[in-house]
């Protein structure tokens, strides 16, 4: 499958459920995956879902405006995400940046092996 079409298929699958249910993310880590999220690094499916799921805010949108992807090492691919995320009952959005190394499962799907996000801030 082509790469560019995987990429945007994982981030639409990917914002669609962090919004919706965070929780649901679980699937796409597994034990070794790490998060960096605003410098604090956590390790393990269970660590980085138990962070997302306890961020400051109940529901968001996130808004994508860019998914650049290359093929990495060992059937992996980089995916660079920026977008826009809006917070309910904020009147701005906050502009993001996001990477995600996925590499590739038995199964024939990928996981997150490596996600480091940042705000943007102006």
């Amino acid at each position: 499958m082509d790469p560019d079409t995987v990429a945007k298929a994982f981030v639409e699958h990917y914002y669609r459920t962090f919004d919706a249910n965070r929780a649901g993310l679980a699937n796409l880590y597994q034990e070794g995956s790490m998060l960096t999220f605003e410098g604090q690094k956590i390790q393990g499916s269970q660590n980085i879902v138990a962070k997302l799921t306890s961020l400051p805010f109940q529901q968001c949108q996130h808004n994508i405006t860019t998914v650049d992807c290359q093929p990495s090492g060992a059937g992996g691919m980089l995916v660079f995400v920026s977008g826009t995320l809006q917070l309910a009952g904020e009147q701005h959005a906050l502009k993001f940046s996001q990477m995600f190394h996925l590499m590739p499962t038995p199964q024939g799907s990928f996981y997150v092996l490596n996600d480091i996000f940042r705000l943007n801030y102006a």
